[in-house]
């Protein structure tokens, strides 16, 4: 049996995934249809990409955007030049991508 290429894995468990979740980014809550559809990513949470169990439990949808974010965030070192603690990588976000938008759509009107 021949081995899957890295490129054959991936579109396999994003498949799945696309078949799983709803088609909106975990992140900014952005949805996605049609030819932007493209734009969803699957993210695996624990950042294995060789774990993909079949429940998908390690895998959520992100845009572009947030997919990149997301790894950068995990990337950045601290600006004094040390890595960030487990700690202080694991803290929540505290980012609310909808937070002031009743004002804004109040402004449109």
């Amino acid at each position: 049996m021949a081995r899957r290429t890295q490129a054959q894995l991936q579109q396999s468990y994003r498949e799945q995934a696309l078949k799983m979740f709803p088609w909106v980014c975990a992140h900014c809550g952005r949805e996605f249809e049609g030819k932007k559809l493209s734009q969803l990513t699957v993210h695996h949470k624990d950042h294995n990409h060789d774990n993909n169990p079949p429940d998908g439990s390690n895998w959520e949808l992100l845009c572009l955007y947030c997919h990149d974010n997301e790894h950068q965030r995990n990337q950045a070192p601290d600006p004094s030049g040390e890595a960030p603690t487990a700690r202080e990588q694991d803290r929540p976000s505290t980012f609310t991508p909808f937070a002031h938008l009743t004002d804004l759509l109040k402004r449109k009107t």
